[in-house]
Parts: C-alpha cells; sequence; structure tokens
C-alpha cells in the first residue's frame, strides 16, 4: 500500500510560525528519503496552530531539495483563489518539476468566515463555475462567443499536473468522478466515515487522461511511536486540540507538560469524535489500523498527517511507519 505525507507546518509552544516553515525542508528530504510518494501542503488561514498558508510557495521552495516524491497541495482552497492564477502557477510547477507535482483542490475556504471575506476575490461566485473556468483555461474550452476566449495561457505548451479532489462529507465524490479526476478523503478531520463519499465516487468514476482508473488517497492522522507509552504522551497535546477547536484561539500547540497543567487528561472514553480519528500507538498497531481503515472507504493510498510539539517525535513517527510498511527507502 502507497503511503504519502500531509503537511501543515504545525506551529508550536516556543516557537513561531518563522521556525515551522523553515522546517519544511527537513520534513520533505525525510519523506523523500524514506520512500513516501507524495507531500502535500495544507492552505489554512487564520489559524495559531497552523502556518501552511500558501502551497505553491512550499512546493516550490521544497522542489529543489527534494528528488523523487510527488509535492502538490492538499489542497487549493478554490474560492480564495482567481482560477486563470491558479493555472498559472502549477504549470510553472509542472514545467519546473515535470512529472513530481500534483494539485488537490478543495470546495471550502480552509478558514473562519472572516478570513474567507477577505481572501474571496468574487464573492458567492458558486464551486462548480470556479472548477469549471479553471479546467477552460486549462484545456482551451472556452466557447468562441466567451470574452476568456481569447486569452493565451503562459506558461503554453503545459498544461495542468494531475487533479485530485478533496473532500470530507461526500459533496465533492460526484464530481470527481463524473470529471475522472483523483478523489482524497479529509479522514484526518472528518468524522463522517470515508465509505459512502468513496462509493459515490467509484460508481461515478469516468476515465480520463490522467487518471485512466479510480484512485482514493484516505487522509489519516497518525502517531506512531516505540511503545504505546510513548505515543500516548506525544499524543496528549493533539488530542487536547481536537477536542479544544475553537478558530479564535491565538494559541499554538501546547507540549505535553503544558496540557498536563490545565488538567486534561487524554481519555479518549470521555472525549468526542473528533479525538477518535486520531491513531497513536507503535508500528505494527498503527500499520494495522490504517490498513482496515484503508480497506473499508477502497483506498489504495493513506496520507498521514502527524502533528507533535517535538519535531524529533514527528519525525520519528514517520520513519518508523516507512519501516513497518516497508516502503522503498533511497
Amino acid at each position: 500500500m502507497k503511503l504519502s505525507v500531509l503537511d501543515v507546518m504545525p506551529i508550536v509552544s516556543g516557537y513561531s510560525a518563522g521556525d515551522a516553515l523553515r522546517g519544511a525542508s527537513d520534513l520533505a528530504r525525510l519523506a523523500d528519503r524514506c520512500g513516501y510518494t507524495r507531500l502535500w501542503y495544507a492552505e489554512h488561514h487564520g489559524m495559531a496552530t497552523i502556518a501552511s498558508t500558501s502551497p505553491e510557495l512550499l512546493i516550490a521552495h521544497v522542489g529543489e531539495a527534494t528528488n523523487r516524491i510527488r509535492l502538490g497541495a492538499g489542497g487549493v482552497m478554490l474560492p480564495n483563489h482567481v482560477p486563470l492564477r491558479v493555472v498559472e502557477q502549477y504549470r510553472t510547477l509542472h514545467a519546473l518539476h515535470p512529472g513530481r507535482i500534483d494539485l488537490g483542490i478543495g470546495r471550502a475556504a480552509g478558514t473562519d468566515g472572516l478570513n474567507a471575506q477577505a481572501l474571496r476575490t468574487v464573492p458567492g461566485q458558486q464551486f462548480g463555475a470556479l472548477l469549471s473556468e479553471l479546467l477552460a483555461f486549462d484545456r482551451g474550452q472556452f466557447p468562441d462567443s466567451h470574452p476568456f476566449a481569447r486569452i493565451s495561457v503562459t506558461p503554453n505548451g503545459i498544461t495542468l499536473p494531475p487533479i485530485w479532489m478533496l473532500g470530507s462529507s461526500g459533496g465533492s465524490a460526484r464530481l470527481a468522478g463524473e470529471l475522472g479526476l483523483g478523489y482524497a478523503f479529509a479522514g484526518h478531520f472528518s468524522p463522517v466515515p470515508a465509505s459512502a463519499a468513496t462509493r459515490t465516487y467509484l460508481t461515478t468514476f469516468r476515465p480520463s487522461e490522467d487518471f485512466p482508473e479510480p484512485r482514493i488517497i484516505l487522509g489519516l492522522n497518525v502517531i506512531c511511536a516505540e511503545t504505546q507509552g510513548e505515543a500516548d504522551e506525544i499524543a496528549l497535546p493533539v488530542l487536547y486540540a481536537l477536542t479544544h477547536l475553537d478558530p479564535t484561539s491565538r494559541k499554538p500547540v501546547m507540549s505535553p507538560e503544558e496540557v498536563r497543567a490545565t488538567g486534561f487528561t487524554g481519555r479518549r472514553d470521555s472525549l468526542g469524535p473528533m479525538a477518535q480519528l486520531l491513531i497513536a500507538g507503535p508500528p505494527q498497531a498503527v500499520r494495522g489500523r490504517i490498513e482496515t481503515l484503508a480497506q473499508e472507504a477502497g483506498a489504495d493510498e493513506a496520507m498521514v498527517m502527524t502533528l507533535a510539539h517535538d519535531a524529533q517525535a514527528r519525525h520519528r513517527s514517520y520513519e518508523l511507519l516507512a519501516d513497518i510498511f516497508h516502503l522503498a527507502r533511497e
């Protein structure tokens, strides 16, 4: 089974967003060396715990630091962008790193209402219209009567990389299938089981040039450590964050010691459904859980998001996963 990485650039207490961004190349090189299939960067705005706002800049930044891993957006939140600009950016990345770029596209804004209002360039424009415009620019499919038909997109002679639709509840699954795109389900933050959405995708799928067969990626929230005790210790701040989601909070990811000082124990039986999304444990147990969830979803690839206060523990988690799944290391 293929494994990939989703990096949201966690901002942790004692460190800045700049520190998180400067650490991007370290994780990218590790993922590349360990044999992960792809590395995607999220687009979130106005969050004190996440530094990843501009996937295209991060892709360009780590492209020269890596050799074989695919790099992509997970994803471009299309309501925040002018479609022509997205086509220009990802054609450019595709030209600079041919065969290594993915374009994941999401329907949401990746932020709260106020930030979404500030980001939105065309208020009220529907996602379907934005996606159609993006595809028309890339494929030259505007009707002759459309004013945009006269636009020559630069760089020319290059197409967009493979497009993946992102979904968290099934709303994008049918569209992804009908357009012959890949489908990535956000199981790392959606408490809705993936199976209903992926069934819709599979039953509506129409082959395309980039995707002659359906492809499903399942996003998962994972912490892997040598022992269950170590994993539970690393997971404590993540469980706290998952159960205290507040868009107005300006606190970064706390350390285990800071979380314990609040009185939070991290007992799973007393936490809500979001906490149940976290897979934490030693390698064999984690592998079993990932494989079970992927099989239930019909996914042929798992994309792992690992949050941790300690960067070394985060990197070690990815190393242990690569070993237990026997990924092809360099």
